[in-house]
């Protein structure tokens, strides 16, 4: 009886690392932003230990995902009209610009462009030269954004057959490896505009053979799509006036999978093979964006905005949770933007006026908080003992992952990272703007 066990043992460690050399999703393989992989680089700068730089025919916040030899990225040729009035900046109470926070690209436009034109694009994982690019025109009502992100936010996903993206007017596309397209829908179109505040943001998540879309603007719904056809599986109604710029995880609960969405009323969970609401935390919040993580039947989250909550509960619940049904809840202090990452046994975060946090992940108690500088939209990552910090100013930093603040390294780039990194393979592969970047050795 052991004899097949250490069979699947073996079987199971080995499909494991052949994962790790992928990243298929923003955040990573298990959403969880944290890498098995060693040897990661700890210093670079614009002209040592740097791979390559692509330079893409457009402007994009989305982030890049890795599979095998293929880096895959997102980008928009020509500019979105912008909303009126003042765009709020997370550098407060001193000039934003000055301390680095620009609009996308490094200037606001003067206008939109009367054509806008979405891409997908598959670079060389090797080269950074280009493989192929599908294009299509921007349809249908095109949402107002945001100074600092455009219709390519949502970062792509690939299973290794397809890769589907999604932008923020709601037109999606699956293409085969070889940029070929298999199904495309536009849900502005099908459903309702992609009206939110600051622009769609949310990213697809892939679960089986089902795609997970959050659609909370205008008309607010929850959505699964056929991943081969691209057909309505279910649909979950919110109604109007529910938000969100999160991406759905899926976790592992006691009672099944829970769906979980963070959300302006509060953080939902569903079932992710029906659409069925299971339980939900009342907590009224602006601007949901974080992205839970879940590690051993423990979910770990921030629900965004400036200085908000964040908290640790079990998963399982049914029904109304309640604060008394978390192990922690912490009022204030987590990042607007950003999303916590758990290494080891610590959460970190990276807020928007550059203080970085280290928190007990069983206790919620602060082991560390230190202000370092920087403006942090890009979410943290973890590997090879060092959590990597990208920030709007160009800088990244490398900390050692422990329960003392140490920065191993202050490595720049002419550059402006607001979409997260990659790992695969012992590089790192960031977004800046109209360059996807390769930090690391040379790879054949």
């Amino acid at each position: 009886m052991r004899f097949p066990g250490f069979i699947f043992l073996i079987f199971f460690t080995l499909a494991g690392a052949a994962q790790a050399d992928n990243w298929p999703q923003w955040r990573g393989p298990l959403g969880t932003a944290v890498s098995p992989e060693k040897g990661l680089p700890t210093e670079w700068s614009n002209d040592q230990n740097i791979a390559w730089k692509a330079e893409l025919r457009g402007l994009g916040v989305s982030s890049p995902i890795v599979w095998g030899n293929r880096v895959f990225v997102t980008y928009q040729i020509g500019a979105s009209a912008l909303r009126e009035g003042r765009h709020p900046t997370l550098v407060q109470g001193t000039d934003a610009a000055a301390a680095g926070e620009l609009p996308l690209g490094g200037v606001r436009p003067s206008g939109p462009d009367r054509e806008i034109k979405l891409v997908v694009a598959a670079l060389d994982r090797a080269s950074g030269k280009v493989v192929w690019e599908h294009e299509v025109a921007a349809e249908g009502s095109l949402p107002v954004v945001h100074e600092k992100r455009n219709l390519a936010t949502s970062s792509p996903v690939t299973d290794g057959e397809r890769v589907y993206a999604w932008f923020s007017n709601g037109q999606f596309v699956a293409l085969d490896m070889n940029g070929k397209p298999v199904w495309s829908r536009h849900l502005g179109k099908e459903y309702s505009p992609f009206e939110i505040n600051w622009g769609h943001a949310s990213s697809p998540l892939l679960h089986g053979d089902k795609l997970i879309l959050i659609c909370y603007h205008s008309s607010s719904y929850l959505l699964a799509l056929d991943k081969v056809s691209g057909k309505e599986l279910w649909k979950t109604d919110r109604g109007s006036g529910v938000n969100s710029y999160t991406t759905p995880v899926v976790v592992q609960g006691p009672q099944g999978e829970e769906l979980i969405v963070n959300a302006s009323e509060g953080v939902e969970a569903y079932d992710p093979a029906t659409g069925k609401q299971l339980w939900r935390f009342e907590q009224p919040n602006r601007f949901p964006i974080p992205v839970p993580v879940y590690d051993d039947g423990v979910v770990y989250m921030s629900r965004g905005y400036r200085s908000g909550p964040y908290m640790a509960f079990r998963a399982g619940e049914r029904g109304d949770m309640t604060k008394t049904d978390m192990l922690w809840h912490t009022e204030t202090g987590a990042p607007y933007v950003s999303s916590l990452v758990l290494y080891d046994g610590l959460l970190y975060m990276a807020n928007d006026v550059g203080i970085v946090t280290c928190v007990d992940a069983k206790t919620g108690e602060r082991v560390w908080q230190e202000r370092l500088g920087g403006v942090y939209t890009a979410s943290p990552v973890a590997a090879d003992g060092k959590i990597y910090v990208f920030s709007e100013t160009g800088e990244t930093l490398v900390l050692r992952a422990g329960r003392k603040a140490e920065v191993m390294a202050r490595n720049r780039l002419d550059a402006q990272f607001v979409a997260s990194p990659a790992i695969s393979q012992g590089q790192l592969f960031v977004r800046a703007g109209r360059r996807v970047i390769a930090i690391g050795p040379v790879t054949r």
